[in-house]
């Protein structure tokens, strides 16, 4: 059973910035459900698209795997031969937890996980890859860069998937979808003082993009095909397809 999230229930004195540690872990299913809206439908649509455009003796990554939900729904709908699945992230908690969690479900298809930095990470032979809420933690500078790197990696015909938190060039409507956002985590019961408590932790650290920077960045490095399929207030997820030899 997991636990519910109350880092941040108490007054803190001085609160520091967000980090992906053990305390984090044990909370984090929680945590996630009840901040980032429609987050179940984008991992069964991750399954749904790993499923559609896997291919035989290729690999599938999933960069910031955090617990591993996103590599357990590639995973489950992996049905060609061949396939690996590679999750990495940087939080050496998270990868133990995510061992776990794959532990507890048979598969045929390997996962080989890494406690790295994802900018570190050579891509190579891919047909799916994931940064399920990621991007957002990268420095932005390293960004371009990044998606570059995975373009360069992948099979014609792979897909890459980018879920993200996003901000709004309209101010007013910025405010207007802020305070959505805010009434969703409010009626998932929690508090003002979590609510301010979190947004302090987490403002230094997950830098939002809007979603046509996401767009030109993925024309930009190559991809043939981007879309928003997925929106839900400041929440986004994205896909991109890398174009066949004949395109």
């Amino acid at each position: 059973m997991h636990r519910s999230d109350n880092i941040f229930s108490k007054p803190i004195a001085h609160v520091g910035d967000f980090r992906f540690d053990q305390q984090v872990v044990e909370v984090f299913p929680d945590m996630i459900q009840r901040s980032v809206p429609g987050y179940t439908t984008i991992l069964e649509v991750i399954g749904q698209l790993t499923a559609h455009y896997h291919q035989a003796d290729s690999k599938l990554y999933d960069l910031g795997c955090s617990l591993g939900a996103a590599t357990l729904a590639m995973r489950r709908n992996v049905n060609l031969d061949g396939c690996e699945i590679i999750g990495v992230d940087n939080s050496q908690p998270m990868i133990e937890r995510c061992r776990s969690h794959l532990d507890a479900f048979r598969s045929d298809t390997p996962v080989t996980l890494q406690c790295k930095n994802i900018q570190d990470v050579s891509i190579q032979n891919a047909s799916v890859v994931v940064l399920n809420f990621t991007l957002q933690f990268i420095a932005p500078k390293e960004r371009d860069q990044l998606i570059k790197s995975i373009y360069q990696g992948m099979l014609p015909g792979g897909i890459l998937i980018v879920s993200e938190k996003v901000h709004f060039e309209d101010s007013d409507i910025q405010t207007l979808i802020s305070e959505l956002h805010l009434d969703f985590k409010r009626a998932n019961g929690y508090s003002e003082l979590e609510i301010s408590q979190k947004r302090t932790a987490i403002e230094n650290v997950l830098l939002t993009d809007t979603s046509d920077q996401h767009i030109e960045r993925f024309k930009t490095a190559g991809f043939a095909h981007a879309q928003t399929w997925f929106q839900c207030f400041n929440f986004l997820s994205l896909i991109a397809i890398k174009g066949s030899s004949n395109d």
